[in-house]
């Protein structure tokens, strides 16, 4: 893992002493509530429907136990017991106390954690592939430039006041675990002809109000010049980017209004000139300096099978059906990376107690884990255990009551805190959630179905990605009364998709039973191994559509 150089620490170290005291003066009255929205955001804190919420930075989503340790005392200590993961693979708290939060901030500081650059309209908190390192097929691990990338975009002082918020992912293997295509930069590690390794580029990316998958721009970026090329981007976007409409702000207007050839070709001429003034050209020897922090733990001489994993599969249901969905493959013989859902069928999707984050910390200590992973679709990850370990590891799992063996399928659903928690909601999106991880509870039943990603949003802002869900859920106003909206056929994978909208809103006593009826029609349709994603896009809405609104055809009647 990447620890703080003397930079970090006091960059981090001043700005929660300044805090300190922006709060006591907002706190005096001081200072408007207008006037201190900038300086708390800056900060990573919200004030939302019912209390103020701080968003931590977790960097490319990985923490190590000394860190989850800080999160559950924070959690217990300042919040109500517990966090929320996101799906910008950060922690929120709901519930800290103004007074509380430069406190708060101390003590990520200790952790060499911050909230720094969580909100506003700056470059936000860079994520990558939660397996990386750690999976085959990876040209490299990607965290290396996404550090640099922090490093590089933190207070920079062009691109702290951009239109709007910013957002970049990168990615290095052909599956698409990062969603590149639908982050306002996403980066995707290639090699060209030559066998160099660099970077594929696409710019405008988004979901909310007006979703779009990226437009690459980049074809082969080389990696001395990769800061450079993505100042280009910021430059072509802070001059041309909109400031009067807030909804039009995004650089994926910009992007797709300009179309690929006339965006490059302006970020091109941005790119000549940072190249003939010769700044941002970075050295092999910091690349290199940054990759040592990654360095793969020192992987043992293991064979391929472990006779107690073999052995708890054949004896244990449970493990056996836990070992079919949420472990992956690792690069090294011996190993496997483990995916710990907070999918919990009863539990908040992505919502972690602080008794769960102790006894994740105290499972990385005890089995040697150097490091766990947020992912994007708001779960965790061990990246690197011993298959001999597994049964262990599992039965701990099971006893903080994180065992769900659902990875990818139709309960492990995404979901924003919704009307519960925001502001900018129009429905809630907790109870419906639940409520279809009830109805879709049988295990047995979840895997004959396989991969169905259900995301979920509260409103037009799609925080729970509801665009790139195979199944998409959005929740819409009509007159104040809770409706929601059915979308099909999105994806945030390589195979990136908008969904397409079905139809009307259903109420919050019908979504459910249409979802299931939109799954039936999958089941009744589909090729043999076919996912639900692939048997829409073979046969298209229409069937899916009838069967979705055939109680409301019945009730016409």
């Amino acid at each position: 893992m990447y620890r703080y150089d003397e930079f970090d620490a006091k960059m981090v170290r001043e700005r929660a002493q300044q805090f300190r005291y922006q709060v006591e003066r907002r706190i005096k009255g001081e200072l408007t509530e207008d006037e201190f929205k900038p300086l708390r955001l800056k900060n990573g804190l919200y004030l939302q429907l019912h209390s103020y919420m701080l968003r931590v930075a977790v960097p490319y989503g990985t923490l190590s136990a000394r860190q989850m340790r800080q999160l559950a005392r924070i959690a217990r200590d300042y919040s109500r017991g517990y966090g929320h993961f996101t799906t910008r693979t950060n922690m929120q708290y709901h519930w800290p106390k103004l007074s509380e939060v430069p406190d708060i901030l101390e003590l990520l500081a200790d952790v060499e954690m911050h909230c720094i650059q969580t909100s506003g309209n700056c470059v936000r908190n860079v994520t990558a592939d939660h397996f990386a390192g750690a999976v085959a097929g990876e040209l490299e691990d990607p965290r290396p430039i996404c550090e640099i990338i922090r490093q590089w975009s933190s207070f920079h002082p062009e691109f702290n006041y951009l239109p709007r918020k910013f957002k970049i992912a990168v990615s290095a293997t052909k599956e698409d675990r990062a969603a590149v295509k639908y982050h306002d930069i996403g980066m995707e590690v290639i090699t060209n002809e030559a066998g160099e390794t660099g970077y594929r580029v696409f710019v405008g990316g988004g979901m909310g109000r007006t979703p779009y998958v990226a437009l690459e721009i980049g074809k082969f970026v080389g990696k001395e010049d990769i800061l450079a090329y993505l100042e280009a981007i910021l430059r072509v976007y802070n001059e041309y980017g909109r400031r009067d409409n807030i909804h039009k702000a995004r650089v994926k207007i910009l992007a797709h209004q300009l179309g690929a050839d006339e965006f490059r070709r302006q970020v091109e001429v941005e790119f000549a000139e940072i190249k003939r003034h010769g700044t941002l050209h970075l050295p092999p020897e910091e690349l290199k300096r940054i990759e040592a922090y990654f360095a793969p733990p020192a992987f043992e001489d293991l064979p391929e099978t472990a006779p107690e994993f073999e052995a708890a599969v054949k004896a244990d249901a449970g493990f056996a059906a836990w070992t079919r969905s949420n472990l992956t493959p690792h690069k090294a013989k011996g190993y496997a990376i483990a995916t710990i859902s907070l999918k919990t069928i009863g539990q908040t999707p992505g919502d972690a107690s602080a008794e769960q984050m102790d006894g994740l910390a105290q499972i990385m200590e005890d089995f040697g884990f150097a490091e766990i992973r947020v992912s994007h679709e708001q779960n965790l990850v061990f990246p690197h255990v011993r298959k001999k370990d597994l049964p262990a590891v599992y039965a701990r799992l099971q006893a903080l009551d994180l065992g769900a063996a659902n990875a990818g399928l139709i309960t492990d659903i995404i979901c924003c805190p919704g009307l519960d928690y925001c502001d900018l909601a129009n429905a809630r999106s907790i109870p419906v959630a639940m409520k279809l991880q009830e109805r879709f509870a049988d295990l047995e039943r979840q895997h004959e179905l396989g991969e169905i990603k259900i995301k979920m949003s509260g409103c037009i802002n799609a925080c729970g990605h509801h665009h790139a869900g195979h199944i998409g859920i959005l929740g819409v106003d009509k007159k104040g009364v809770e409706f929601y909206q059915i979308q099909l056929g999105g994806s945030g994978a390589e195979d990136a998709s908008v969904g397409e909208i079905m139809g009307p809103g259903f109420g919050k006593d019908e979504i459910v039973d249409a979802v299931e009826r939109v799954v039936e029609t999958y089941v009744a349709l589909r090729a043999p191994g076919e996912r639900l994603l692939e048997t829409y896009r073979r046969v298209g809405m229409t069937p899916f559509k009838n069967a979705a609104y055939q109680e409301q055809m019945y009730a016409a009647y």
